[in-house]
């Protein structure tokens, strides 16, 4: 049976991460974002002064990918970041960290998105790494 990641943070958030899927790290550990990917997301939580403990960080897909999840794994979760989401009444800011999030992730009223590069990308690549960081300049101007 496949380990599930749950999003985890407090309820009473005003900020919520969404990526894509849990990598082997975060499958190893229970934990969304604790991987390479995850180190990346700290830093740049720190650099812009927003502390991790204060957001609530999840996955569309709670279940190790192979590369990007298919459609039919994105419908088999989306039940659950459903629940995730309702349950998490003060979000006001959803940042979609990636295309399976932007393009999945269901609308809370009264919530401002944000679409960014996923973090493993803006590690790797520059323009995404640029595009990142302009990202995480809006979110603080929303804050």
């Amino acid at each position: 049976m496949a380990t599930i990641v749950r999003g985890e943070g407090p309820k009473s958030a005003k900020i919520v991460f969404v990526g894509e899927c849990p990598g082997s790290t975060e499958i190893k550990l229970g934990r969304p974002f604790v991987g390479r990917a995850g180190k990346f997301l700290d830093k740049q939580l720190k650099i812009h002064k927003i502390n991790r403990k204060k957001v609530y960080i999840t996955n569309v897909v709670k279940i190790t990918c192979d590369g990007a999840p298919s459609p039919q794994m994105v419908r088999k979760h989306l039940p659950i970041l459903r629940k995730e989401l309702s349950q998490l009444r003060k979000a006001k800011i959803i940042v979609l960290l990636g295309k399976t999030a932007a393009r999945n992730v269901p609308l809370i009223n009264n919530a401002t998105y944000i679409e960014l590069p996923h973090p493993s990308a803006a590690m790797r690549f520059t323009k995404m790494r640029k595009k990142f960081e302009a990202g995480m300049k809006q979110l603080i101007k929303l804050i």
